[in-house]
């Protein structure tokens, strides 16, 4: 934990105020600037960068800008700011797009599914045209897989930086691989490929098995993923072709 970097700050900054101003102007600020599924009616195409500043709470804020400042500034410094703003925004959009890719995929799964069930296209689109929180808390709640499916496909909007925050993390796993992390109350240092490898695994398997290991059970696992995975392979481009590391600086 050093200096913070420029471009930390100004992203940290405008994630702050992207919060206060979400929670000033409450549910419409959502509906215009979190990632909705394409096929909802409040999807924008801005979307698909603005998420990346919304966020969900307090400490949904707070871990992502802790890991931030943590991480980022680090990698900044070693990298530079014009290659860090684009390992840290590709991260963000490859985190969206594979998280909207497996929305798709569920979504699709379960309006197919309801129609093999007797129900009619006509009753669908109805069921998802009646968007506001009294309606779809009922049909989240309703006890019906098949409807809690296409209702978490197309109603949940996705908030937050932590694509991005994962693709700095596993960049800095790459660039610093055995460079020994501290995690509150362990008090022995684990290197970074396995603590930040690790929790990349813990990811994987709650994304593909719905079990969720850590966070809320709402969490994007996917686009942790797809965050992690373009940091990766970005920083590896760049560590085996484009430059060695007393260059960075």
């Amino acid at each position: 934990m050093g200096r913070i970097s420029e471009s930390v700050k100004v992203i940290l900054i405008a994630n702050i105020l992207f919060f206060i101003g979400s929670q000033v102007i409450g549910v419409k600020a959502y509906e215009l600037f979190a990632l909705w599924f394409p096929e909802n009616q409040n999807f924008h195409f801005w979307q698909i960068l603005t998420h990346m500043f919304m966020h969900g709470g307090i400490s949904h804020i707070f871990f992502n800008m802790f890991a931030l400042y943590i991480f980022g500034s680090f990698l900044e410094q070693s990298i530079g700011q014009n290659r860090f703003l684009f390992l840290y925004f590709s991260a963000g959009l490859g985190a969206a797009g594979l998280q909207i890719l497996f929305s798709y995929l569920d979504f699709n799964s379960a309006y197919n599914a309801l129609l093999e069930n007797g129900a009619t296209v006509a009753q669908i689109n109805d069921l998802l045209n009646q968007f506001d929180g009294q309606s779809y808390g009922m049909m989240y709640n309703g006890g019906n897989a098949l409807v809690n499916d296409l209702a978490s496909s197309f109603m949940v909007p996705m908030v937050g930086a932590s694509g991005a925050i994962f693709g700095v993390m596993a960049a800095f796993a790459v660039i610093y691989p055995n460079l020994p992390l501290y995690i509150m109350f362990i008090p022995i240092p684990i290197k970074a490929k396995y603590l930040i490898g690790g929790y990349f695994l813990l990811n994987v398997y709650s994304a593909v098995t719905g079990n969720t290991l850590l966070g809320p059970s709402n969490t994007a696992y996917w686009a942790h993923i797809g965050g992690a995975v373009i940091g990766f392979i970005t920083m590896w481009y760049w560590k085996k072709n484009q430059f060695n590391q007393n260059r960075w600086n």
